[in-house]
């Protein structure tokens, strides 16, 4: 009997390519696992009305270790048009998969590195005075939130009657009070102090283990007080327990103004769930775009790992693919190590940067030309080429 059981959901699109070629990899590292397919995604939706099956809960409940590749998401009216016929008009309403699957397991603790490698020619670069130009080395995990916030899922667009008497109820709204009900979009961004302190505890503790000398908090306090508020003042109060590490706060727009001046100063940042999107997606561009950003989904007993691109449908049917499966690869390296076996997990990270530092193998976001069927014809490296080049180097 294997050592872990691991539920793998390649999803939709290129999900379906690279999650493939980081099971390669696991297994060339010696992860000792059995893998168990989980159906997730689009198809889903369009045949059931459901993009999340209760098979696929289940699965994730038993094993708790979970491997998912990409998904196709769309607005709601044109995710109706695509349902089966004699499912439409029936009262489906399409939710993300990904964040019911964080709601219904709490992984309210989303980690994502954002890291250079080194000869990679996607790196962020900064000209110097004297005329030329330095690449500081960047090497940020962004910790968010992952499943309050603006991502709670309570809106409306014509509220029901009583939520607009409660609206009603705050002097602020008066601006709005005569907006039509067919006119008004409601979205509520949700705080709460326990959620907080659990993600800045792990963001603490992240910096701790890691030997880093701060944590960033950044939010909006200023402007979003009561939510941001919150945020910021269990920060505070968790800094407490670390006193050898300092605590920095910054504003999301101020932090995105500073990635383009000293990226290098930020190790380890907290925010809630909109903001740290924003965030880990910024960092990931100076580092070499969504081909390198991992992420892991954390709770209390399961955890879900996965790289933050999207399915790219345009790509999905290529033959040989083309997508860079770092991104998918990296994941799987957290996944390793949030299970224990930090040995695998650092083979398989200096593995996938000795291939990016002698750049004889590129796919076609590194070679920065556009993607499609004659990337290959100008020297980019196929998907499952990249895999073959890392799996020399293991």
């Amino acid at each position: 009997m294997s050592k872990h059981t691991v539920v793998t959901m390649p999803g939709d699109g290129i999900g379906n390519q690279v999650l493939p070629e980081s099971l390669r990899v696991l297994k060339a590292v010696g992860f000792d696992a059995d893998y168990v397919h989980a159906d997730i995604g689009w198809d889903c939706w369009c045949n059931n009305g459901n993009a999340l099956p209760e098979r696929t809960i289940e699965l994730l409940k038993k094993h708790e270790l979970g491997l998912f590749g990409a998904i196709t998401s769309k607005p709601n009216k044109a995710a109706q048009a695509e349902l089966k016929p004699e499912l439409q008009g029936k009262g489906y309403v399409y939710y993300s998969p990904i964040v019911t699957m964080r709601q219904k397991f709490n992984l309210d603790i989303c980690m994502r590195p954002c890291v250079g490698f080194t000869g990679n020619p996607l790196n962020y670069i900064r000209k110097r005075t004297d005329g030329g130009f330095e690449e500081p080395h960047i090497n940020t995990t962004v910790f968010r939130q992952n499943t309050e916030g603006m991502y709670a899922g309570i809106e409306w667009t014509n509220p029901p009657e009583i939520v607009r008497t409660a609206l009603n109820s705050h002097a602020k709204f008066k601006a709005f009070a005569n907006v039509p009900g067919q006119d008004l979009a409601v979205s509520v961004r949700i705080i709460t102090r326990p959620a907080a302190r659990r993600i800045v505890t792990a963001a603490f503790e992240y910096a701790k283990k890691k030997k880093f000398k701060g944590v960033t908090i950044c939010e909006k306090p200023n402007v979003v007080r009561e939510t941001s508020g919150m945020m910021e003042e269990t920060a505070k109060e968790v800094k407490k327990n670390y006193p050898e590490i300092q605590l920095w706060s910054t504003n999301i727009d101020a932090q995105l103004m500073w990635l383009n001046k000293n990226p290098e100063d930020y190790n380890v940042i907290v925010a809630s769930n909109l903001f740290g999107d924003i965030l880990s997606d910024a960092f990931a561009g100076l580092v070499g775009g969504l081909g390198f950003a991992a992420s892991g989904n954390i709770g209390d007993t399961v955890a879900v790992f996965e790289p933050t691109h999207g399915s790219a449908p345009k790509y999905a049917e290529l033959n040989p693919p083309i997508v860079n499966p770092i991104a998918m690869i990296l994941s799987a390296a957290m996944m390793v190590e949030h299970v224990g076996e930090n040995d695998k997990a650092e083979r398989i990270r200096n593995a996938v940067a000795e291939v990016v530092k002698e750049g004889k193998v590129r796919t076609y976001d590194m070679m920065r030309i556009s993607g499609g069927a004659k990337s290959i014809s100008q020297g980019a490296a196929s998907t499952v080429q990249m895999t073959d080049a890392i799996l020399a180097k293991l």
